[in-house]
């Protein structure tokens, strides 16, 4: 009776839970990244952890947990991409599932699934339970502009498995979104799908780099008023306008994303952040028209590593300044990340003539540049439009900058440029270990400085102009 306790609880798991559930590591409940992120509660963590009891660890339970107590404490020291999402599979397998196929989908990559999808979400949102899934299996979906609007009454797993793809037609959009999630606490997007903007037909009708009241396109995924998300193992490829837009919300975190783009269309950022805090973006690859990751006003408490950028913009802060009353921007990291051939590398840009407000707190750090133009950049004279006035400086305040660690090679002579305002000068800006060659002509790489107070420590290629 002792032995066949433990088999019939394997026969409850399923095939890759039981080789998720064999993995010689275990986690005290409350210590899982993965759980405390979705503030899915501890029931999961518990089932999980007796079922990883169930089919035996011997080496841990002679080790972590013998050393640290029942419950152990080593934290998923090899917690992997394949182990995430195979996770993801052990939790769905304990969900109400909602298939867009039987909500009269049809995966053909022709018939419009609108109403499908609309109907799977509003039966997904309203089932009481502590998870829900939507599945969206294996095939191309053909979707126009769809609102997932909440408050739910469950977390939502949103498990994208095939290709969603929006219409081409730009009369199918009311609004300047396709795919908008809002006011919804606990979502989970993933699954390894991809989501295509169909872009290629829409970008012609970009007119917003000489129209400053220009129609916005439609952004591929926007979340607004949501508050503790993932978004994890799916790709997004050639959107109309912006790939991602984090609007408004908190506890977000983005990883093992794909997000592409031709390097010449218009506006489409792989992800941008504005009003939001606790933004945790990693382990990605963008390569974009525009900035890889953009900040923007009202953004708080942002953190960016371990991504992988090129073609595009690079990773910038701003714009900032276009409008009258926009909030501050406090608390960015950027590490761990590889620039491939952009426009620009590290850049804060702030509009010449705008309104009072703050850009402060932040670090880059352990960044390498590949044959990037402008590789750190400051400027504060940004003025993409023809008409847009110089007249009067920024009157954005630049303080506690930190540039760490930075090496590679420039495509641009002037390597470190930092254009501050002539009206709040640049405070506190700091370069430390800078390594950036130019093997161009003309000789080796410059910096240049303009209203800006600073210092600089250890090795300074270029030599620092603070």
């Amino acid at each position: 009776m002792g032995q066949s306790q433990p088999n019939n609880r394997r026969r409850l798991l399923k095939p890759q839970c039981l080789n998720l559930a064999n993995k010689d590591w275990i986690s005290r409940t409350e210590q899982i990244p993965f759980i405390s992120e979705m503030g899915l509660g501890s029931d999961l963590c518990v089932w999980l952890f007796f079922s990883w009891l169930a089919v035996g660890a011997s080496t841990v339970m002679g080790s972590s947990v013998m050393n640290h107590g029942p419950w152990g404490v080593n934290v998923f020291q090899r917690f992997n991409v394949n182990d995430h999402r195979t996770l993801v599979e052990c939790m769905v397998a304990r969900t109400r599932t909602f298939n867009v196929l039987k909500h009269g989908a049809v995966a053909d990559g022709s018939t419009d699934s609108t109403q499908a999808f609309t109907r799977a979400w509003k039966n997904a949102c309203a089932w009481k339970g502590k998870m829900t899934r939507i599945l969206i299996p294996k095939g191309i979906f053909l979707v126009g502009a769809l609102d997932f609007e909440g408050p739910c009454k469950s977390t939502v797993i949103f498990n994208v498995k095939g290709a969603v793809k929006a219409p081409t037609d730009l009369n199918k959009f009311e609004d300047d979104v396709w795919i908008h999630f809002k006011r919804i606490n606990g979502l989970l997007i993933t699954g390894g799908g991809t989501f295509d903007g169909q872009g290629a037909s829409a970008w012609p009708h970009n007119h917003c780099d000489n129209n400053l009241n220009c129609k916005l396109l439609p952004t591929s995924i926007k979340l607004s008023f949501v508050n503790g998300a993932k978004v994890s193992s799916i790709s997004s490829i050639n959107s109309k306008f912006f790939h991602m837009n984090i609007y408004k919300s908190k506890n977000i975190k983005m990883k093992f994303l794909k997000i592409f783009a031709p390097e010449n269309s218009p506006n489409t950022d792989g992800i941008h952040i504005g009003d939001s805090s606790n933004v945790d973006i990693s382990h990605s690859r963008i390569g974009t028209g525009d900035d890889c990751i953009s900040v923007g006003p009202g953004s708080y408490n942002v953190t960016v590593t371990n991504i992988d950028c090129g073609p595009g913009h690079g990773i910038s802060v701003g714009s900032l300044g276009r409008y009258a009353g926009e909030d501050n921007v406090k608390g960015l990291k950027v590490k761990n990340c590889v620039l491939r051939s952009t426009t620009n590398g590290l850049r804060i840009k702030t509009w010449a003539n705008s309104s009072p407000s703050l850009a402060s707190d932040f670090l880059f750090e352990n960044i390498v540049m590949d044959n990037v133009s402008n590789p750190i950049i400051i400027n504060q004279q940004y003025c993409p439009l023809d008409y847009c006035s110089q007249k009067s400086a920024s009157a954005i305040k630049i303080t506690n900058i930190s540039f760490k660690n930075i090496r590679g090679t420039s495509a641009s002579k002037v390597a470190v440029k930092f254009l501050c305002s002539s009206k709040v000068p640049c405070q506190e800006v700091k370069l430390s270990n800078i390594n950036i060659k130019y093997n161009g002509p003309g000789g080796p790489a410059l910096s240049s400085c303009s209203y800006v107070n600073g210092l600089s420590s250890g090795l300074q290629v270029p030599s620092s102009c603070l």
